[in-house]
C-alpha cells in the first residue's frame, strides 16, 4: 500500500497569543485550566510518563482518547503520544512555545496521523478542523480574555 506524502506530513497549527510564556504553560499543563479551554481531564500532571485520557462524542461515536506524556521542558515544550482505545494507531502531538516580546507563539505539532484507520472519523480534515478550532478558538479566549478563566488558586 503507498502512502500519500499529503497523509505522512505533519498537522502543524501555529497561533500567536497577546499573553505571556507564563500563561500559555500554564493553559497547556494546569489541570483546571485545561478543563476550560481543552477536554474534561480527570487528571493531569506534566510529568514525563504521566497517562491521562478524555472521551470525546462526536457525530454519535464515543472516543477514548489515551495519552502519554514524552517529552516537557517547561515553558518550552509538552509532548505526549496520542491514541485511541479499540483503533489502531498512535500519534504524537507536541506544543513548542516562542516568546515574542509580550506575546507568545505556539506552534502544535500532530504527527502520525497516517497511522489511525483509514475511515473518515480519522481523515486528516477532522484533525485540522478540531485543533484549528481548539488553538483558534478556544485557548485563544482562554488566554486573551481573563473572564473566561477560573480564579487563580495560587
Amino acid at each position: 500500500m503507498t502512502t500519500n506524502t499529503d497523509e505522512i506530513t505533519p498537522l502543524i497549527i501555529e497561533r500567536t497569543f497577546n499573553a505571556p510564556i507564563a500563561l500559555v504553560w500554564k493553559a497547556l499543563t494546569d489541570v483546571d485550566a485545561m478543563r476550560v479551554w481543552y477536554f474534561d481531564l480527570k487528571e493531569f500532571r506534566p510529568e514525563p510518563g504521566f497517562e491521562f485520557e478524555f472521551t470525546v462524542e462526536h457525530e454519535g461515536m464515543t472516543y477514548q482518547h489515551l495519552c502519554k506524556i514524552t517529552e516537557i521542558i517547561p515553558e518550552k515544550k509538552i509532548a505526549y503520544t496520542w491514541r485511541y482505545a479499540g483503533h489502531e494507531g498512535e500519534s504524537l502531538v507536541s506544543f513548542e512555545l516562542y516568546a515574542e516580546g509580550e506575546k507568545t507563539r505556539l506552534k502544535l505539532t500532530h504527527e502520525g496521523l497516517e497511522t489511525f484507520p483509514r475511515v473518515p472519523a480519522f481523515a486528516r480534515q477532522n484533525f485540522v478542523q478540531g485543533w484549528t478550532s481548539l488553538i483558534g478558538t478556544s485557548l485563544k479566549e482562554y488566554l486573551e480574555n481573563p473572564g473566561t478563566r477560573l480564579p487563580s488558586r495560587e
